[in-house]
């Protein structure tokens, strides 16, 4: 479909059932010692709104000694907040509002929200249409001074200034994708769906699931500006689908998740020019998996030791071992616990992997073994409405 039509990225996905909103605790404790005093992790919760069952952007707090969760609790009031982004300073919250029209225009919207420090909640501060339908990732420059937009439906990527206050201005860049793919039913055109910038706040890396390409971009974070780099695009094996990007530490290599074809690919940075250079593809899935899957996100350890991504269909979550040479091997696939595996998040420590199903309305937590990076779930559940996205807000208390 192009992006003139009535067109969300859910007409594929699908949506969740369940209505309840609460919360239970995990059978058993786990990595806690008796007596021991929780201490409370926040995150934020971005959810679909459109069947009116969640109300916009939730606020979660969750034990980083025994994986378990307290109630969640509404935030802020938002439409369709599907991806969440924070500021280095942890001050603005940035959503983005899925919507394929937005004050006439076919767009979506972008909005921002500033945290109240010390109880977590989010008071809207501006909104402003994203030049394109169905925006569906957001991210904010290392400067904190510009929020980067990729438009799924209108196939292009967007920078917007964002004050002190958390207010957005105008525009500072707009890139258009062209072309399309081999999936008729996928590709017909540009679909951009990730956007991450390197360490060095000069190079802009963007997913496009539609063309199979991931577009490369001179950043200028004064003026928020995005230009065609030198080497403008790395193309990934047709029908691939690339959805999400993340890099390794020390910004040397750089993977993406492919939507369409199940694999994994790791990428050499040229970090003086932005070019990539293939290093080995492999596939999400173990020997012998069969039946329709999409993998969503991905999520590389802080020790740069392990890559995790979340399988829909499958219904799992693959962790790959990096070796001391870069090579991934698939370690392990373990069942997500629900019904297609969104959004995950690792913790700020590397002990803990949460992980959102947008169809089951659940968030779950599992812990990282420290030696073999292995998964293991605690038992710790908590029920949200169709969440898509976590993001840890870097807030902590006992």
């Amino acid at each position: 479909m192009t992006g003139s039509s009535p067109f969300s990225r859910r007409d594929f996905l699908g949506a969740s059932a369940l209505a309840m909103l609460s919360a239970r605790l995990p059978h058993q404790a786990l990595g806690a010692a008796a007596g021991q005093e929780p201490t409370w992790r926040e995150l934020y919760v971005g959810t679909y709104t459109t069947d009116g069952r969640s109300r916009g952007i939730y606020r979660l707090e969750f034990d980083d000694r025994t994986g378990a969760f307290r109630a969640p609790s509404l935030a802020a009031e938002a439409t369709e907040p599907s991806f969440l982004a924070l500021s280095p300073d942890r001050r603005i919250v940035v959503a983005v509002n899925e919507l394929v029209q937005y004050g006439g225009a076919a767009s979506g919207a972008v909005s921002t929200f500033v945290r109240d420090l010390a109880t977590g909640a989010l008071t809207k501060v501006s909104e402003r249409a994203s030049l394109g339908g169905a925006p569906c990732y957001v991210t904010m420059d290392r400067s904190g001074r510009h929020a980067l937009v990729a438009n799924y439906v209108g196939g292009n990527v967007a920078v917007f200034p964002v004050a002190g206050d958390g207010a957005l201005s105008e525009r500072s860049a707009l890139q258009q994708h062209v072309g399309r793919g081999p999936n008729a039913a996928r590709q017909e055109g540009p679909h951009a769906h990730s956007l991450v910038l390197d360490a060095a706040n000069r190079f802009a890396y963007s997913a496009d699931l539609g063309i199979d390409r991931i577009r490369i971009y001179r950043y200028d974070g004064a003026a928020g500006t995005l230009q065609p780099a030198a080497v403008p695009e790395f193309v990934l094996a047709p029908g691939a689908g690339p959805r999400h990007l993340a890099f390794a530490p020390g910004g040397r290599t750089l993977y993406v998740v492919n939507e369409l074809d199940s694999t994994l690919v790791a990428m050499a940075v040229d970090t003086a020019t932005g070019a990539l250079r293939l290093r080995q593809r492999v596939s999400t899935r173990p020997p012998g998996a069969t039946g329709a899957n999409f993998p969503a996100d991905l999520h590389v350890h802080r020790s740069g030791r392990w890559v995790y991504m979340s399988n829909r269909g499958d219904d799992t979550l693959a962790v790959f071992a990096v070796a001391a040479g870069g090579a991934l091997t698939l370690v392990q696939t373990v069942p997500s616990g629900g019904h297609w595996p969104r959004n995950f998040a690792l913790d700020p420590s590397g002990r803990w992997l949460l992980v959102a199903h947008q169809r089951s309305d659940s968030v779950m937590s599992f812990a990282v073994d420290a030696a073999t990076g292995r998964l293991t779930r605690t038992g710790a559940e908590v029920q949200i409405p169709s969440p898509v996205c976590l993001v840890f807000s870097g807030a902590s208390h006992s």
